[in-house]
């Protein structure tokens, strides 16, 4: 015996479907992939002598959206980006960072990457570098290692 109204079950449906809808923009939050950076001069292409520092993380969801925040402290930095090649080498940006405040980068909402930028993310090809007015081409980097 069925405890629930006939009438009851669609109005219960067009809910339950509502509220599995609504959380569908949070499904790729919960699979992403945190990756932790730790930025240096000596990662930097050529290796650059500075005592700047920066950390932060990195997420990429299942959808290839892209999220994060890097704090950096001994830079000045003019702007941030995350680039795409492996370690040693430079590499074309793929997402320019925003300054958020003072040493602080994040990604910009709605972000994205390729799937080929994905498969450079999966295989640690991805890294982040902060430019200052004395190291134009990058002060400190990390690279991003999921």
């Amino acid at each position: 015996m069925n405890a629930l109204p006939r009438t009851m079950r669609p109005i219960l449906s067009a809910l339950l479907a509502t509220a599995v809808m609504s959380l569908a923009p949070y499904a790729s939050l919960a699979n992403a992939q945190d990756a932790k950076v730790m930025l240096s001069g000596d990662q930097e292409v050529p290796p650059v002598q500075t005592a700047a520092k920066g950390s932060g993380t990195i997420s990429v969801g299942a959808d290839m959206s892209v999220t994060g925040k890097i704090t950096t402290t001994g830079v000045d930095g003019s702007m941030a980006h995350v680039h795409e090649a492996p370690p040693g080498q430079n590499g074309k940006v793929v997402i320019p960072l925003t300054k958020s405040g003072d040493g602080a980068w994040t990604v910009p909402p709605g972000k994205k990457l390729t799937e080929a930028q994905y498969k450079s993310f999966k295989a640690g090809n991805l890294y982040v570098n902060v430019h200052s007015a004395a190291h134009q081409g990058g002060e400190i980097r990390g690279q991003i290692k999921p």
